[in-house]
């Protein structure tokens, strides 16, 4: 019997120089590799012999490459990734990134970071990529089942201090107002650039415990205003891995509030926005009962509109009616408008006020059929929002017109959507020409009455 040919190995250079950058020695690394992965629940025996052929290019099988870039990367105090360690294999590891909810703090950032990372790059496994929705559901049972990290405290690397953290809220606010103004299309490039260039640095620092718990939280935030920004630029499959990073984030800060508020703001919107109105209420339930203890009226209005919105989907008006109530009943404790101040509700909640509240419930009636109600809803939105939120009245807009298209006031029904069109002329918005086709759709059965031509044309117009 002929023998069989061996297959050369190349030495595994970066290893090599990842090991040297560490200061580690080969019995060192197996060590730190053994007690990281116990911590993972592996039993793993490796020793300075493993290392040597690791060095000379042996491949360890299943989760043993992330065991040792997780090591690797505690040693030397920054995110350190599979691929850097030459353990790849050539496989497309790259696709799976950010669908993930760690268990480890380290591996939050790592994962984040490898997500910024490559949206920076505009890989396209990351821009072309669907949704399923168990990858929505099962990083938020596993948030409403893991407790707050010990620790989030990092010794190594630059100096991080509440200035810093400072900078990343005053940056978020200023990135919000822009994209309120002008849409996502417009700013999501620069959210995006920022948290690779900056905000990775700083998760990568040295920072205490109460430093570190604010700065995940403010990460966390300017996160979740990422993955909105790719619902709005017509990304959802992009989005859900932001948003599960920013869950994942708001873990690590000890914000359980903050994570009821992404799954029932973030997630479940996105889950309305693909059609699954299970996952909605499933996932407004969930934040209610993860946050319960942890939030004020506000919130837990918010939380309950989300479910309602589920119900309504799902063609459940009565669930609709008893859970609306609720939120009614939770905002009307909350008072009209919220102010920082002790005891008063956190800056990610504030502007959820009664506007936003008859937004949700106007989507509700025009998903139950109920277009008197859908109607007056949206007027009591479009009341209650200012001029810089020009994206919701300009779906308030959409909305009321959608309304009166349920109720024939077709003449009504084009103005008013005109007057959204010529608002949203101005935006670079996914999600508003979305609500301007689906009154063009309701329009269609009218399609031979004159306004409807000419609204028609004009919208044709504006997206050429």
């Amino acid at each position: 019997m002929a023998a069989r040919p061996l297959v050369a190995r190349q030495p595994n250079e970066r290893l090599q120089g990842l090991i040297q950058e560490a200061a580690c020695s080969n019995a060192g690394l197996a060590r730190r590799v053994n007690m990281c992965g116990a911590e993972h629940g592996l039993d793993l025996r490796y020793d300075k012999t493993s290392v040597a052929r690791w060095l000379r290019g042996q491949q360890p099988r299943g989760r043993a490459p992330a065991i040792i870039a997780e090591a690797l990367g505690r040693k030397l105090g920054r995110t350190v990734t599979i691929d850097e360690i030459g353990m790849a294999n050539g496989k497309n590891l790259a696709s799976g990134v950010g669908l993930l909810f760690s268990p480890t703090v380290a591996g939050a950032i790592e994962q984040v970071c490898e997500l910024w990372r490559s949206d920076v790059g505009r890989r396209d496994f990351l821009s072309g990529s669907s949704v399923a929705a168990s990858a929505l559901v099962e990083p938020s049972r596993d948030w409403l089942i893991t407790e707050t990290d010990p620790h989030v405290a990092r010794t190594a690397g630059a100096r991080v201090g509440q200035t810093d953290v400072e900078a990343v809220r005053s940056m978020t606010q200023a990135l919000v107002d822009l994209d309120h103004r002008f849409g996502s299309g417009h700013v999501r490039p620069v959210v995006v650039h920022y948290l690779n260039s900056v905000v990775a640095g700083l998760l990568s620092g040295s920072y205490r415990e109460a430093v570190g718990r604010d700065l995940f939280a403010a990460v966390a935030r300017l996160t979740e205003l990422a993955g909105y920004m790719a619902v709005d630029t017509g990304q959802p499959g992009l989005a859900q891995r932001y948003y599960i990073q920013a869950l994942r984030l708001a873990q690590a800060a000890g914000d359980r509030g903050y994570g009821g508020y992404v799954l029932a703001a973030s997630m479940s919107h996105l889950a309305a926005a693909l059609g699954n109105p299970r996952e909605i209420a499933q996932l407004a339930r969930a934040a209610q009962e993860g946050a319960r203890g942890h939030v004020t009226p506000r919130a837990q209005a918010m939380f309950l509109a989300a479910e309602a919105r589920g119900h309504a989907l799902l063609g459940d008006g009565g669930a609709f009616q008893t859970v609306a109530a609720r939120a009614e009943s939770a905002m009307e404790k909350a008072g009209g408008s919220s102010a920082e101040g002790p005891g008063d509700d956190p800056e990610w909640i504030a502007h959820f006020d009664h506007a936003y509240l008859a937004d949700e419930l106007a989507h509700c009636h025009r998903d139950l059929g109920q277009a008197e109600a859908a109607g007056r809803r949206a007027e009591e939105a479009l009341a209650g929002h200012p001029e810089s939120r020009a994206r919701r009245r300009a779906i308030g807009l959409a909305l009321l017109a959608s309304a009166q298209v349920q109720q024939r006031e077709i003449e009504l029904a084009c103005t008013t959507g005109t007057q959204a069109l010529e608002l949203l002329a101005g935006l670079r918005s996914n999600r508003g020409t979305e609500y301007l086709e689906d009154l063009q759709q309701r329009l269609a059965p009218f399609k031979d009455e004159p306004l409807v031509r000419e609204f028609g044309a004009r919208l044709d117009t504006v997206a050429a």
